[in-house]
């Protein structure tokens, strides 16, 4: 066993009420324990016992590692022109995924895995330490497939997302193409993904659609999540508590009934800050979410056409200041909420036999993730008790 104490933390924030103060379970003069890539002990940092190895972080912010559970990380192609022209008035409409499918279909392997490696890294210099990543970009049964093997060389959390649009070749024939999807696409796809999901929504697929794909993914074995209520509200909502879904992603469109269902469900509530800052559309109040006991995510939704970030602490600052967050509510939704999006207890809080994924920051209080918006303040991500990016 390899023990390595991490100690003089100004600020450690553990998500867990019962090993400090507050929800946050905010411990200060505090040390962490770590054997073997898990949480061991967490106490006063002067009440540390013999470890192999010690390292100071001298006063600095700790926090459970960000969990990004909504990310599209493997595609070719740039579309700033696209978001150029929103700036300058046009409408988001989804229908510029199809010019990054024609990029991603023609990219060789070498150039999707390098793309794909240069996000990952950017994941890391922001503090996620565990992500999430779809297919969607290539929509035809080979290269689904082989976006989504790419993927799993950087997560376990793939998801297959052949339901994103109905790509040119089967314009005006959605029904045919669901059959595709459920049919030769899943069964390829399915070795190389954990989760399923769908695009449920105004210009995508609509409820009934929806639910014969993740149906089908569910049958063979695969979790499903969805994509639910960007554009507008069909119905998406309700089939995602009907089917279990871990989290329903987006939600710019809720009504009252929506909330209900969610807060009374496993669901997740997965908001994407990002994608209404890039699309300029209007921000969802979270607030209505939490006053009704929903479990609230915050993902980066990184995609090359709606929202193109890797940083989660942006995403948490647009929603403290536009969604209606705390800046608690927004640590506990970009960690431990993004954790029950994948549903996953072993990340996104600080507790003994948890795996040892944590950030350094170079702040004295969390509080300056939304405080200092646009400044680079991790210090040092750690996975499994080793570090993936110094800065």
């Amino acid at each position: 066993m390899s023990s390595v104490a991490i100690t003089d933390i100004g600020s450690l924030v553990t998500n867990d009420s019962d090993l400090g103060d507050g929800t946050l379970g905010i411990r200060t003069n505090a040390a962490i324990v770590v054997v073997d890539g898990k949480i061991a002990w967490i106490g006063d940092s002067k009440s540390v016992g013999v470890t192999d190895n010690r390292i100071s972080v001298a006063g600095k912010t700790v926090i459970p590692g960000f969990v990004d559970s909504h990310a599209h990380l493997v595609f070719a192609g740039d579309r700033s022109e696209e978001f150029s022209a929103r700036m300058s008035g046009e409408s988001y409409s989804a229908g510029g995924i199809k010019t990054t499918v024609a990029a991603t279909r023609a990219a060789s392997d070498e150039t999707l895995r390098a793309n794909t490696a240069g996000l990952v890294s950017e994941l890391r210099r922001s503090g996620v330490t565990t992500f999430e990543s779809k297919s969607g970009y290539a929509l035809d049964v080979e290269n689904e497939a082989r976006t989504l093997r790419i993927a799993k060389e950087f997560t376990d959390e793939t998801t297959f997302l052949g339901a994103h649009v109905v790509p040119a070749e089967f314009a005006n024939r959605a029904d045919d193409y669901v059959d595709l999807v459920v049919g030769k696409m899943l069964q390829a796809a399915k070795s190389h993904a954990k989760w399923i999901d769908v695009f449920c929504d105004k210009g995508a697929f609509d409820v009934d659609q929806a639910r014969a794909v993740l149906r089908a993914g569910v049958a063979a074995g695969l979790q499903p999540r969805i994509h639910a209520n960007q554009l507008a509200d069909i119905g998406a909502v309700k089939l995602a508590v009907e089917l279990d879904c871990a989290s329903a992603d987006h939600l710019t469109h809720l009504s009252d009934k929506d909330i209900e269902l969610l807060s009374g469900s496993k669901t997740v509530a997965t908001l994407l800050p990002g994608a209404e800052f890039s699309t300029k559309s209007e921000y969802p109040d979270a607030r209505r979410l939490f006053a009704a006991g929903a479990t609230v995510a915050i993902a980066t939704d990184c995609n090359p056409g709606s929202s193109f970030t890797t940083s989660m602490a942006f995403c948490m600052a647009i929603a403290v200041r536009d969604m209606g967050f705390t800046p608690e509510q927004a640590l506990l939704a970009a960690t431990i909420g993004g954790a029950k999006a994948l549903r996953r207890e072993d990340v996104g809080a600080l507790r003994v036999g948890m795996r040892a994924d944590f950030v350094v920051l170079n702040a004295p209080s969390y509080i300056h993730l939304s405080y200092r918006p646009g400044v680079d303040l991790v210090d040092s991500t750690w996975v499994g008790g080793k570090t993936v990016y110094q800065r």
